[in-house]
């Protein structure tokens, strides 16, 4: 007999349903560049779609809703922060999983609103709260929302 769903998988089915435009976008993107070698697979993790040696981009991955667009074999590599790539700090390196994992989360938040505030916030770049806040999720596995107060998560997410 299957379980019933719980609160958690209830609010996960209703963010992927929000971000359902922007992952039709990855989608079309993704099945493209199937026709260039690219390989499909969900992530359980990820909560993504995720099409690796995607042939396409400057290198790294691009999340576009519940899809993420790989061009390496896989997500579980070292990458550098984006604010130590702009010479602003020193940071360990984090995993590429994990930073598209925030993003997975933003976008099922903010549904097609994210793309547009993901824009209006300077788009790829270090100054993006969106990538500060996924670059901080991945080294710490909290503050995936671009508006978190980093005070308040040295606290333990509480105020």
């Amino acid at each position: 007999m299957p379980r019933p769903a719980t609160g958690r998988t209830l609010l996960r089915l209703a963010g992927m349903a929000w971000t359902a435009p922007n992952t039709l976008l990855g989608l079309v993107a993704g099945a493209a560049g199937l026709a260039r070698g690219a390989r499909v697979r969900w992530s359980a993790a990820e909560q993504a779609l995720v099409f690796s040696r995607y042939p396409w981009g400057p290198g790294g991955a691009m999340t576009l809703g519940n899809v993420i667009l790989s061009t390496g074999p896989d997500l579980d590599v070292a990458c550098a922060t984006y604010a130590h790539r702009a010479g602003h700090c020193v940071d360990p390196q984090i995993r590429l999983g994990d930073h598209e994992r925030a993003h997975v989360y933003q976008y099922m938040a903010l549904g097609p609103l994210f793309l547009p505030l993901y824009f209006a916030c300077g788009g790829i770049g270090v100054r993006n709260r969106f990538e500060r806040a996924a670059d901080r999720y991945a080294m710490t596995g909290a503050g995936w929302w671009p508006w978190s107060d980093a005070a308040t998560l040295r606290r333990g997410g509480r105020r």
